[in-house]
């Protein structure tokens, strides 16, 4: 498989998702961010993909980019309203990401279990930010639920042994939440608030699995897990470590986490500022890497990811606007833009594909 503090509740990337997955040109959070500079840009001109994928590319938000036996697959946020169950949706692309067709939602309905756990409350419109790994022959889907601006979210969990649809065992079972929000004593802190979405799951060196997750809420977090269940160990709330945050932007603007490891560092990215605005989105991805999958991690300059550090790897490009809600599989970086360009539906959220090459230890887009 391949400073702690509490925040003004906002609203996370994953939530913020309008009548076509959010991206309508409606602002969809509360509030603004400013973005003072932190670790430069990885390069100026960093934009488009290597590959530009065609077909059923929108709306796509908050992509899971995996491949299995040739075929390319990215699983993507829900649709709202419950359209099509509002579950995860499916696409697959035969031909290395140039061209995708959908294959259909995860399941027709949102677990029955979820809407018990916000019985009495706000249902979930849809489930959010998924994230896909294999592990000796199983295929693990997380993915988050949680309510309009709260961090009141779970993370859960599903398994298949198979990603072709049109296999006979082909079949994702709920297996349930993986870890909840908020919790009280998180890290053995009371005053540490924490959002369960954006999963990202990377192994350490000795094959232990772990889940960065997290969306603003004093950002970023590593959660032990553990093989074949897929689960948090027990007592995972004592071993979380803080990975990164942005203090003194107001909001706290970072999320969707995703790790992988590289050469001899692990190389942390995330989401900064807003997305789902339209033309207004801030969204972009900073990087940062460290020895250690616990960190700390640290930018280009040296600024540490805990201190708001992070290196600019990809951010709005003319038309291209709001990159954001990234995966990474081998060399390709997968992420959603609003697409300004689009000639029906202007700023519809779309998936973008960017091949990294590494200079100097580390990413850049090609």
């Amino acid at each position: 498989m391949h400073r702690r503090r509490r925040v003004p509740a906002v609203l996370a990337a994953a939530l913020t998702l309008t009548a076509v997955l959010g991206c309508s040109g409606t602002a969809a959070r509360t509030g603004t961010s400013t973005t003072p500079t932190a670790g430069g840009t990885a390069t100026p001109d960093a934009a488009a993909a290597a590959v530009a994928p065609a077909g059923d590319v929108a709306p796509v938000h908050d992509p899971a980019l995996i491949v299995s036996e040739g075929v390319w697959y990215v699983f993507s946020t829900g649709p709202v309203q419950r359209e099509q169950g509002g579950t995860v949706q499916v696409r697959r692309s035969l031909d290395q990401g140039r061209t995708w067709e959908t294959v259909g939602p995860v399941w027709d309905a949102i677990p029955a279990w979820i809407d018990r756990h916000y019985a009495g409350g706000t249902l979930p419109d849809n489930l959010w930010a998924p994230e896909v790994v294999e592990h000796d022959g199983t295929f693990y889907l997380y993915y988050s639920a949680s309510t309009f601006g709260k961090n009141d979210s779970i993370t859960a969990l599903a398994t298949n042994q198979t990603l072709d649809p049109d296999d006979p065992d082909y079949r994702w079972v709920d297996r349930g939440a993986v870890v909840t929000s908020p919790q009280p004593s998180l890290g053995g802190d009371a005053d540490l608030a924490f959002n369960a979405i954006d999963a990202g799951v990377v192994e350490d060196r000795d094959g232990r699995p772990w889940m960065a997750v997290g969306s603003f809420w004093n950002g970023i977090f590593l959660v032990p897990l553990s093989w074949p269940s897929g689960k948090a160990v027990a007592g995972w709330q004592d071993r979380t470590v803080h990975l990164a945050e942005r203090p003194g932007v107001e909001f706290d603007p970072v999320e969707a986490p995703y790790v992988v490891r590289h050469g001899e560092h692990f190389y942390l990215f995330t989401s900064w500022d807003f997305c789902c605005r339209g033309a207004d989105s801030t969204y972009k991805i900073a990087v940062g890497r460290s020895t250690s999958l616990q960190g700390p991690y640290v930018d280009r300059d040296g600024r540490r990811l805990l201190d708001g550090g992070g290196t600019i790897l990809l951010e709005t490009r003319g038309e291209h606007v709001g990159a954001g809600g990234q995966s990474v599989f081998e060399d390709t970086l997968a992420y959603h833009y609003d697409d300004g360009a689009n000639p029906t539906t202007p700023h519809l959220p779309t998936l973008g594909l960017g091949t990294i090459r590494w200079a100097e230890g580390w990413p850049e887009l090609r």
